[in-house]
């Protein structure tokens, strides 16, 4: 296929925020191109060049994209930088600077190809070492040379990392599931094999190569990490059993990070909930899952909590943090080592433990874990009365976690990879009649400050996920909680992802002074739950024309870099919040409600 073709469908997917629209849009792309390349399409049309896990970026510094298209262009430096001053989009700049080479110039080159630019872009991307930074600028002045002005806009946008089409993962699941041809019948085929392997393209190549029977042939593989089951919350112990048919078992919900862990003989590769490869962050992990996890081969999941090296009690999250550093990690790991509490297990030399109900998932991971004081399964207790759940989360408080999980533990209560449901259930310590428990919300917009504020972002348009339209909600704006080195980071990571129109998986009616591509998950927490005429969250649910909004939020000084935008609160837990909140309000006497 030729890159100018997938740009004219690029174009047409940028000028829709219709959700069918843009999934017949792929859907007539991916009848076009092979097999190979529509592996290749589905990732670039994400930013992407790999599935995360893979851990190779496409992302190139703005100012050598700008030295490349400036070799190319021959235009000044003050030229570009007044061009990207007045479009706001490197790719833009591209276009009409490329416009304005004489035709001839580009007459009788050879056409690119989609293989083209995206093997160019592996080489860009696999640059390392002394003299990469000048190796990249030649590949993608390379590029660009041979490159029509549309071709060159996405080209740029591609390797700057500013993509801007509003598809997700969901929109290719919902793409080729029409590609095979009725939705509803092959959708969970296919999203049952995005889920177990996390990687849309190999999920599109396999459509395009055997149709549904390859889909369905897809099985566990270490190094391809699971994307992770979740959870929803309820807020009183007597609903949680109810809703879990009388009984579950209730673990300590850990105050850490994520983790999930393959062994293959004597390799360990730590994959975070967002897919990605940390494996480098956890040096002393790697060790003891060596040590301490029996099985040859295995895919285990746990919580990793930062533990005091003096007390050996357990520290907040934000503790774990430092480890994400590229340097220094020896370091990092003397100063702040981590406890490891395993609760589930979903692959053990050979056997496939996700369609096996939990009690029996855990009975194998005490057969692989082998226990010390810092590493081992999570404190659990089979629960069957109310009062009995309570005393235990309570307990769990005492231990310094943020509360329970209760899981079904019936037959059914198999492990549902990226998916978020009643098999388990939150139930966390501050729920009471207002909302001072916290949720994980997504940055969609941004006002410019004022005053103190001048020159930062003053406060941000938050959202909640609604897996249902795969779409961002808002739900409040948050302007306070914000340090001045919150404000200076989070200048610098919204202007990674202004884009100039509202993104398409956004729904807000409210318009903020800049958008910002949903990716920036902050926890936030506020009083109550409020109906509101502006908010999209829950809209018509609880009254007609309204949805609901979090009044006085604020930041909570906790940046959730450990889960991905659909990893955020949904706009049914916001809406369960709301109904909970109204349940645990007592009148005074006489007072009618």
């Amino acid at each position: 296929m030729e890159f100018r073709k997938l740009a004219e469908y690029y174009d047409r997917l940028e000028a829709t925020t219709k959700r069918l629209e843009m999934r017949e849009i792929l859907v007539q792309l991916l009848g076009e191109a092979t097999p190979d390349e529509a592996q290749r399409i589905a990732m670039l049309s994400l930013g992407k060049l790999y599935p995360p896990y893979v851990g190779i970026e496409l992302g190139m510094a703005e100012k050598l994209a700008i030295r490349a298209l400036r070799s190319v262009t021959g235009a000044s430096e003050a030229e570009v930088e007044k061009l990207l001053a007045k479009k706001g989009d490197l790719g833009l700049v591209a276009e009409e600077l490329l416009s304005k080479r004489k035709a001839q110039t580009i007459l009788f080159q050879e056409p690119l190809t989609v293989d083209q630019v995206y093997t160019t872009f592996e080489r860009i991307a696999r640059e390392t070492g002394e003299g990469a930074m000048e190796n990249k600028v030649k590949l993608l002045t390379g590029l660009l040379a041979k490159a029509e002005p549309k071709e060159a806009k996405y080209i740029v946008r591609l390797v700057t990392g500013t993509m801007r089409l509003g598809v997700a993962d969901m929109t290719f699941i919902d793409a080729a599931s029409a590609v095979l041809g009725d939705i509803s019948s092959f959708r969970e085929d296919i999203e049952r094999a995005y889920n177990i392997t996390s990687d849309i393209g190999l999920v599109v190549k396999l459509v395009k190569v055997g149709g549904v029977e390859a889909v369905r042939g897809v099985r566990l593989r270490i190094g391809m990490p699971v994307r992770p089951m979740l959870a929803e919350r309820l807020t009183s112990a007597k609903d949680i059993l109810d809703k879990l048919g009388g009984k579950g078992l209730a673990e300590y919900k850990y105050d850490g990070e994520r983790l999930q862990i393959h062994k293959d003989g004597s390799r360990i590769m730590i994959f975070s909930r967002r897919q990605e490869n940390i494996t480098h962050q956890f040096p002393d992990v790697v060790k003891k899952c060596g040590q301490r996890l029996s099985a040859d081969q295995a895919i285990v999941e746990c919580e990793a909590v930062a533990m005091d090296p003096d007390t050996g009690s357990m520290l907040p999250f934000q503790e774990l943090m430092h480890r994400r550093r590229k340097y220094e990690v020896e370091k990092a790991v003397e100063l702040y080592p981590v406890g490891l509490f395993f609760f589930d297990a979903i692959y053990v030399d050979g056997e496939d433990l996700m369609n096996r109900p939990l009690p029996e998932r855990r009975s194998w991971l005490k057969e692989v874990v082998v226990s010390d004081e810092t590493f081992g399964l999570t404190v659990a207790k089979l629960v069957e009365d109310p009062s009995d759940l309570d005393s235990f989360m309570q307990r769990a408080v005492e231990d310094g976690c943020e509360g329970v999980i209760v899981k079904d533990v019936s037959p059914k209560s198999v492990y549902r990879a990226g998916a978020r449901g009643w098999l388990w259930i939150k139930y966390k310590r501050s729920y009471v009649s207002k909302l001072t428990d916290t949720v994980d919300l997504v940055v969609i917009g941004a006002f410019h400050g004022k005053g103190k504020r001048s020159g930062w972002y003053g406060t941000l348009l938050m959202s909640a996920y609604d897996p249902r339209s795969d779409t961002f909600k808002s739900v409040c704006k948050v302007g306070t909680g914000f340090k001045e080195e919150d404000l200076k980071r989070l200048k610098a990571m919204i202007e990674e992802r202004v884009v100039r129109e509202r993104p398409a998986r956004v729904d807000s009616l409210m318009q903020p002074d800049v958008w910002v591509r949903p990716d920036i998950v902050l926890e936030i927490v506020g009083d109550e739950i409020t109906v509101s005429p502006i908010h999209t969250c829950g809209w018509g649910t609880i009254q007609p024309n309204a949805g609901l909004a979090i009044r006085f939020p604020r930041f909570t000084g906790r940046y959730r870099s450990d889960k991905g935008p659909e990893d955020a609160t949904t706009v049914d837990e916001i809406v369960e919040m709301y109904r909970s909140q109204l349940k645990s309000i007592v009148p005074e006497e006489g007072e009618a409600l």
